[in-house]
């Protein structure tokens, strides 16, 4: 009996430890996300009552969530459309988007003395990594390599 009640707080302590930790800033706006599915509605409104302005068909493009409303998000897209999207349309995980213009270079390292290895057209996107020096690692649909920060959307401070 005795261990029995040593046991059961024990195991509650486990699980407790177990359950991952929300990010301290997840309640933090502005902040970086993606889109995380094949299709998302942008809604004028925080609900699903409210009329669809856009549709999106763009997986992991970048957006910037300004505001939260219960399990809404107000989000600014690249183009600088504005409107509101459920929290489970979107992903924590950075993305970018070829900002307008010229094509621009990807290579082997952060630096452009490196090998070049792919000219990105703009609109493309990709997923980010660390940003370091001017230059952030990008996967475009599997094409790694480096970018100069300042030639994508999504870097950055929000």
């Amino acid at each position: 009996m005795n261990a029995r009640k040593l046991l059961l707080p024990l195991l509650a302590l486990g699980i407790a430890a177990a359950t991952p930790a929300r990010a301290a800033d997840d309640d933090k706006v502005p902040y970086w996300a993606s889109v995380d599915t094949d299709i998302a509605n942008l809604r004028v409104g925080p609900g699903d009552s409210y009329r669809i302005d856009w549709v999106y068909r763009r997986p992991h493009l970048p957006v910037k969530v300004l505001r939260r409303e219960g399990p809404w998000r107000l989000i600014e897209d690249p183009d600088g459309a504005r409107g509101w999207m459920r929290d489970l349309l979107l992903s924590r995980q950075r993305a970018g988007r070829v900002k307008n213009g010229s094509l621009i270079e990807m290579h082997a390292a952060g630096s452009s003395a490196s090998p070049m290895l792919w000219r990105l057209e703009p609109g493309v996107v990709g997923m980010l990594g660390a940003c370091k020096d001017g230059w952030c690692g990008f996967d475009a649909a599997g094409h790694k390599g480096f970018v100069r920060e300042d030639a994508v959307w999504g870097t950055g401070a929000p």
